[in-house]
């Protein structure tokens, strides 16, 4: 049961990070009184991952580590591979209810063997073809804008708060090494509360120095839909999505759409989950505020979870 989090010294938030999608959410609402804190009403509020008939199949082929989701019914359907940041099963929750509307996903759970899946989920035969589609977040954003621009099979790619460059470690393809994007250390910012803000800390991939870092997506022959958070401070994602857009558009390419969401942070996730504000970063080593505001931020959530099912929908279920 998931429980409103406690107020500490801390500024740290708290994250909710489902990891079995076997089992459901459970959310205890309470309605207190203002002036005696007594509880008036409560509720229970339950939330199922996996529909009558939804398959969960562990896979473990060659190097790939993941889960696939397979839809109830018939098939054929549209498949999706399923990328989340900094790894792990964090991502299930939404392969599983993706899967929920439609869609074979497959969950990655170790990112550097991705052409392996891609062939995977393209063999399967549940899956319609002839492409794929990609759903990815934060760091993960860039593997996909990588994949797209040097994989075949790939037709249409959601990229959610990314960076139209590689960061953190050196990318690996064939004979190809894209180096990571330096950050500016002097950029990093400490707020009042004591969380690390990280916002500014990327510099230009564009400039002479830094474009070994940037992908290039003029190569990809798929659609694009980046969203980004206005007030994301993980990083300056809209500037990135509007880079990426106009290399796209430079090369007489029109297959993309950005949208944009004001006052929205950095983890743009299915619907009702809840809104995070700040929270350890791997990469960082400490808690870092990743922007946004509760209401702005969960109705974005709401509004992106159908533009990604339509986006699919349109490139991939032909």
């Amino acid at each position: 049961m998931l429980r409103r989090c406690i107020k500490s010294p801390s500024p740290r938030t708290c994250k909710l990070l489902k990891k079995n999608v076997l089992s459901p959410t459970l959310v205890e609402i309470e309605a207190l009184s203002g002036e005696t804190g007594e509880v008036l009403a409560s509720e229970t509020n339950e939330r199922q991952y996996m529909t009558e008939g939804m398959k969960r199949i562990p896979v473990q082929e060659g190097r790939i580590r993941g889960v696939l989701f397979v839809p109830p019914g018939k098939g054929p359907f549209p498949g999706v591979v399923d990328l989340y940041t900094f790894g792990g099963r964090l991502t299930e929750p939404r392969a599983s209810l993706l899967a929920n509307k439609g869609f074979v996903v497959l969950a990655l759970l170790d990112l550097e063997y991705f052409e392996e899946a891609v062939s995977y989920l393209r063999r399967q035969p549940e899956v319609k073809g002839p492409g794929i589609g990609i759903i990815a977040i934060s760091h993960s954003g860039g593997l996909a804008l990588s994949m797209s621009s040097f994989l075949s099979g790939i037709s249409a790619t959601v990229c959610i708060n990314g960076c139209n460059a590689n960061t953190v470690i050196p990318l690996h393809y064939k004979d190809i090494v894209i180096p990571p994007l330096p950050p500016v250390m002097k950029n990093i910012k400490i707020t009042e509360s004591g969380l690390v803000d990280i916002r500014d800390a990327l510099p230009d991939p564009s400039l002479e120095k830094n474009r070994a870092s940037l992908i290039p997506i003029e190569r990809a022959s798929c659609q694009f839909l980046f969203a980004v958070s206005e007030d994301d401070h993980n990083w300056n994602s809209v500037f990135f999505a509007k880079q990426a857009a106009a290399t796209l558009r430079n090369h007489g390419k029109e297959s993309f759409k950005v949208v944009t969401y004001p006052k929205a942070g950095h983890f743009l996730e299915v619907p009702h989950m809840p809104y995070c504000s700040s929270g350890f970063h791997g990469a960082v080593g400490s808690d870092v505020v990743f922007g946004g505001e509760p209401k702005a931020h969960s109705e974005a959530q709401l509004d992106l979870w159908e533009k990604v099912q339509e986006f699919f929908k349109s490139h991939l279920d032909n």
